[in-house]
């Protein structure tokens, strides 16, 4: 007797990116639209990245094209699921390298036995312990993975000399085709909540005339993407 019984063809997202040209970013946002309702919030929620923010992170995934994601912050491996689904839909080829802190370090934030959770034994993720920028780095730095297209997602300490730090070393790499913050919504400084992700990209890039800048606006928390102008 013949089967009957047969796996649901997966729907086929069509990649938003219309110009690929870094100094003025065109996507098809409805597409984008699409993919993150059908895909991304079922299973990711929008928290901590509102609706704005997730598409932006498939926005950063399509128009960079990465070979390689770096980020920090994994906690429970949200933000590396949303991009390894991204990678997954629209056929990029990028290994992705989560970071989080050491078990040893105590952080408000830590999350110890859940840490990565969402994306353990996911095919192309891989999950690292110590210090965010100083690790990716290293894994850069590695024959394998020079002369890639990386793309950095910057979500750990977010103190202004923290961020700082990380994306100057960022920028020292010509391997860096994007860079990802979050947390850089304006708020006031007697506000003391997450103002170090907004001033240090205001510091670093608001005179520089090789990159371009992108943020969401309008609220908490913000998220930014930076790509050199050369593409």
């Amino acid at each position: 007797m013949r089967c009957l019984f047969w796996k649901k063809k997966e729907k086929r997202y069509e990649n938003p990116l219309i110009r690929e040209d870094a100094t003025r970013a065109e996507l098809n946002k409805w597409k984008t639209s699409e993919f993150v309702v059908e895909r991304i919030v079922p299973f990711a929620g929008y928290v901590p990245y509102p609706l704005d923010e997730l598409m932006l992170m498939v926005e950063a995934v399509c128009i960079v094209n990465p070979s390689l994601i770096f980020e920090w912050g994994t906690h429970i491996g949200k933000s590396a699921w949303i991009f390894h689904e991204t990678c997954r839909c629209f056929h990029v080829n990028a290994e992705i390298y989560s970071i989080d802190l050491p078990d040893s370090v105590e952080h408000a934030e830590h999350p110890h036995e859940e840490r990565g959770r969402m994306v353990r034994g996911l095919k192309g993720v891989t999950l690292h312990q110590g210090d965010g920028v100083t690790t990716a780095l290293s894994l850069l730095s590695q024959e394998n993975r020079r002369g890639g297209r990386a793309l950095f997602f910057l979500d750990g300490d977010h103190a202004y000399q923290s961020v700082r730090r990380e994306l100057e070393a960022i920028l020292t790499t010509t391997c860096w085709r994007g860079i990802l913050v979050h947390d850089t919504f304006f708020q006031t400084e007697e506000a003391q909540y997450n103002i170090g992700p907004y001033q240090a990209v205001r510091d670093i890039f608001c005179d520089k005339n090789d990159v371009v800048v992108h943020s969401t606006a309008m609220g908490l928390p913000g998220m930014t993407l930076i790509l050199p102008k050369d593409g």
